[in-house]
């Protein structure tokens, strides 16, 4: 039998070896659509349609960025530049037959006497030209076709398209025109093939085929720093590092719920793995899983906490200042502080307060003139025992008791137990007083500051929800100092704010703002766009784009340059800076059944 089929087989011209070909898929059959049907004046693949135009006409000049609309353009399309080199010889043989017919007609023109033509006059004059520059090996000259293949889901959508093409390009004098009966010969020209089956050319030197140039799509990818999204328009990756500008400050606004604290969240994860430290004033308990996540000290700043910060602590001075310099900025603080603290001060106050403060450290033989880094500082409520020595402090007095003896007592008048020596400190001011809130943020970040000054090391302060710092003139003006001041210290700080009409009404808003090399504008309302987009010179396409945009989408500013991000994290990040209350209940209940299956 086995015989009797191979025979059959070999009569019928069916080998077993065609058989199994016939069904082996290769790598062209897995990509190639499943129909394609082309008509004169599109092509359809699969369930796109597709078109192809070329570019038939140019103006005199070329500017060096006419092609730059096109290639950002926010479509899908393909783009094809064909480059033929003409040999110079065979050119410069054309050259001279077509200086020989042009100047011709110049002298038909002048022997009838007709007026003289400028558009001869010019044409001439530029043939000269660039024939001087290919016999002098300045300039080639090349065959070039430009081919754009745009695609869409329907047809009206690809003439809308088209139409939106030819209108940005007709502004520059450079006309396209579809690729009519042409089209699938068109598309193989476009595909990655390296064939001009097309063949629609058009000469042009080396100076204006230069500004074809493709890849100017603005992208802000370097070779270091951390990666804080992706471009929206190319997919490329925004890599940048903070610490390469000339300051290290950044702002984000953004409305609630677009994701401003997740991406400042990715942005301390990633950036504790350059080995900087990062500190944060959290206003929300947003931050206090994402210390436990990284091994970084979580302090609860509250009027029943176990955390204190005393202000009247002074740091040890550096070496390029004195004791006396040290003190005498602790004591600016402190004025600032009791301003806040008391509800603003007279003049004739402000001199008290600023009299009763040097003699409070005075009382603990702390001067000018004295090595005070071993000493003790003083607390709230040494001052308020000198102050009560002193004439004309009644008023003082009463307003100060609630912060020594009163409600708010357990909050300043304690030594400091705080220790920001790890490499992710969290400060948060959830559970304080709304009143508070101001003094408490004021003290944390001066703490801060001091901490900063004593060592120099790569640092991060980030500042959530900074608007309420923007309330008072001195937590303003306060961090503005650190805004410009901070690079020195190798700091950056990170200012992250939903209300921006808070932040710009401030005096010190706006200087901040252009103390920042990087902006991060996430998702707008409609009441606050306008300001926004005064604010930052925003074009209306970009303006209608933060409007639309959706959670971790907006512009992404570094010094000059500006792209659309979208900001991604990975699975592991993702579980730990979310602060959606669906997907943190999640995590609590696994944790809480991880902890009952080990029991």
């Amino acid at each position: 039998m086995a015989e009797k089929k191979e025979f059959d087989n070999l009569n019928t011209g069916v080998l077993p070896t065609d058989i199994f070909e016939a069904t082996n898929l290769d790598m062209k059959d897995i990509l190639a659509p499943a129909a394609i049907k082309i008509t004169p004046k599109d092509i359809y693949i699969g369930d796109k349609i597709a078109r192809t135009l070329f570019v038939i006409s140019y103006p005199r000049f070329l500017s060096q960025d006419w092609f730059t609309p096109v290639i950002n353009l926010d479509k899908v399309y393909d783009i094809s530049i064909m480059i033929h080199p003409v040999e110079t010889e065979l050119a410069l043989r054309s050259f001279q037959k077509k200086v020989a017919e042009v100047q011709s007609q110049i002298n038909e023109r002048e022997r009838k006497g007709f007026v003289r033509d400028p558009v001869l006059d010019i044409a001439y004059n530029d043939l000269e030209d660039l024939r001087d520059k290919l016999q002098q090996a300045q300039e080639r000259l090349f065959d070039v076709g430009v081919y754009i293949t745009v695609y869409a889901n329907e047809k009206t959508e690809l003439d809308k398209a088209e139409s939106e093409l030819k209108s940005i390009l007709d502004a520059k004098l450079v006309y396209l025109k579809p690729a009519i009966f042409q089209q699938e010969q068109a598309y193989r020209s476009v595909l990655p093939l390296m064939t001009d089956e097309l063949e629609v050319h058009y000469k042009l030197n080396s100076a204006p085929l230069s500004s074809i140039f493709p890849f100017v799509s603005f992208d802000l990818t370097s070779d270091k720093g951390i990666l804080w999204g992706i471009n929206r328009h190319n997919a490329s990756l925004v890599l940048f590092d903070r610490f390469s500008m000339p300051n290290y400050n950044s702002v984000t606004f953004a409305v609630s719920g677009s994701g401003k604290s997740y991406t400042t969240k990715l942005e301390i994860i990633r950036t504790l793995m350059f080995d900087a430290d990062v500190i944060v004033i959290d206003p929300e308990n947003e931050y206090a899983f994402l210390a436990e996540a990284t091994g970084g000290r979580f302090f609860n700043i509250s009027l029943t906490s176990e955390h204190h910060i005393n202000p009247f602590d002074l740091p040890a001075p550096r070496d390029d200042e004195s004791g006396a310099d040290v003190l005498r900025s602790n004591i600016i603080f402190l004025v600032g502080l009791f301003r806040i603290m008391l509800g603003g001060l007279t003049p004739e106050e402000d001199g008290i307060i600023d009299r009763a403060i040097a003699e409070t450290y005075a009382l603990k033989d702390i001067s000018p003139d004295t090595d005070f880094t071993q000493l003790e500082p003083p607390l709230l409520s040494d001052f308020e025992l000198v102050l009560s020595g002193m004439d004309g402090t009644e008023s003082l007095l009463q307003r100060l008791e609630k912060y020594t003896r009163g409600t708010w007592s357990g909050f300043l008048n304690q030594p400091t137990n705080v220790d920001i020596t790890k490499r992710f400190t969290v400060f948060s001011v959830r559970n304080m007083e709304d009143e508070l809130k101001p003094v408490a943020v004021y003290i944390i970040t001066h703490h801060i500051w001091t901490a900063i000054r004593k060592e120099l090391r790569k640092r991060l302060l980030v500042v959530d929800e900074a608007w309420w710092m923007m309330k008072s003139e001195d937590t303003a003006s306060f961090l503005f100092s650190l805004a410009k001041r901070g690079r020195k210290y190798f700091l950056g700080i990170a200012t992250i704010t939903q209300d921006v009409n808070d932040f710009l009404r401030s005096p010190y808003g706006l200087p901040i703002l252009t103390n920042s090399s990087i902006q991060i504008l996430l998702k707008q309302s409609p009441t606050t766009i306008d300001l926004v987009q005064q604010t930052f010179h925003l074009t209306d396409e970009e303006k209608y784009l933060l409007l639309e945009s959706g959670v971790g989408e907006g512009l992404f500013f570094a010094g000059l340059k500006h792209v659309a991000i979208k900001i991604y994290a990975s699975y592991t990040e993702d579980q730990i800076v979310s602060s959606d209350p669906a997907q943190m209940l999640a995590i609590a209940k696994a944790k809480k059944d991880l902890a009952e299956a080990q029991r």
